[in-house]
């Protein structure tokens, strides 16, 4: 069986020590997808930086993505020809780029993709998240095709969540992408 090879994408300021994606990627020795600008995201450079890293895995992939990291699937999947090196996706807290003019650095990532993703996704929302409403969420889930679990009031399902290693997650996420 050939490896497969996880990416995790973290969002806007990337994931601290203490976030389950930085926990994951010391325990199971998953890959980050770093960025040249975590503070200023740049649409394309994050589409670009994923195809790079992609194109430079050996065998499959799959995705395991946070907050804004969740956008850059959905945008990079619209443009990418190189979809099927996907197997699955994991996108946790998605961030809604949309929802408020406030958010100025995320100027670019508007209007967000909203096109069915084509390989398998989990969308994983919480009912208290700022970022994203419990509605939105569900549109978003509906729209890219996505499974969708709902964990309760986990906020934005970050290092402050308290989740610690989130083994819960880990097992999730590594059923769905080798079922």
């Amino acid at each position: 069986m050939i490896p497969i090879h996880v990416l995790t994408l973290p969002g806007w300021q990337s994931s601290g020590p203490l976030h389950w994606q930085s926990r994951w990627e010391a325990l199971h020795g998953y890959t980050r997808v770093e960025q040249h600008d975590w503070i200023t995201p740049k649409r394309g450079d994050w589409i670009a930086q994923l195809e790079e890293v992609v194109l430079s895995c050996t065998g499959p992939v799959a995705l395991v993505a946070h907050s804004l990291g969740c956008l850059q699937v959905a945008a990079w999947a619209s443009h990418s020809k190189h979809v099927d090196r996907v197997k699955a996706a994991f996108l946790v807290a998605p961030g809604d780029s949309e929802r408020s003019q406030e958010l100025e650095h995320l100027r670019g990532w508007r209007p967000m993709e909203r096109q069915r993703l084509p390989f398998r996704s989990l969308l994983v929302s919480s009912q208290n998240d700022p970022f994203c409403s419990p509605e939105r969420a569900e549109q978003l889930a509906s729209d890219w095709g996505s499974e969708h679990w709902d964990l309760g009031p986990k906020g934005h399902i970050n290092a402050d969540s308290g989740l610690g290693d989130w083994p819960e997650g880990h097992r999730r996420f590594t059923d769905f992408w080798k079922a």
